[in-house]
């Protein structure tokens, strides 16, 4: 079991909130309410004679939403992305073979990663030489096992 944080007053209160709205706004309900809105604001245009007022209206209503929706959602896949690294992490970790390289990959700068992607290319390209994909695990044993087979021929 992981030992948890406690926190509390905002903090836990802008957490539980945001998780809340994120789950709320991706249901039937929330969308069903966004097009009333629309539909209403539609005709009321007739009533204020579709003059600038009305169309300001729901211009600075849809600016707000969407203003606060970005930071919702950004707060949403952080912690999303942050939870299924830490599982990559875990599977990374526990399988045998696995390199261990790819442990917290994501923190590695961009060179980095494409130095590691470049390896791992390398990696897919001695595999398809090979009989069976499944042979090797990392670019040194694909490199070796290369190396025996072509002085066994």
């Amino acid at each position: 079991m992981v030992a948890r944080k406690n926190k509390t007053g905002l903090g836990l209160w802008l957490e539980r909130s945001a998780a809340s709205v994120t789950r709320w706004t991706g249901s039937t309900s929330a969308f069903s309410l966004a097009c009333g809105i629309i539909v209403v604001w539609v005709l009321t245009g007739p009533i204020f004679k579709f003059n600038n007022t009305w169309q300001l209206v729901i211009n600075t209503g849809t600016t707000i939403v969407t203003f606060l929706m970005v930071f919702l959602i950004q707060r949403t896949q952080n912690k999303d992305s942050l939870a299924l690294h830490l599982k990559l992490n875990e599977i990374v970790a526990a399988l045998e073979g696995a390199s261990n390289r790819l442990i917290d990959v994501e923190s590695l700068t961009e060179d980095e990663l494409n130095i590691l992607h470049t390896h791992y290319a390398r990696l897919a390209q001695m595999s398809m030489r090979d009989a069976k994909l499944t042979m090797s695990h990392s670019v040194e044993e694909a490199e070796e096992r290369h190396k025996r087979k072509v002085r066994q021929k």
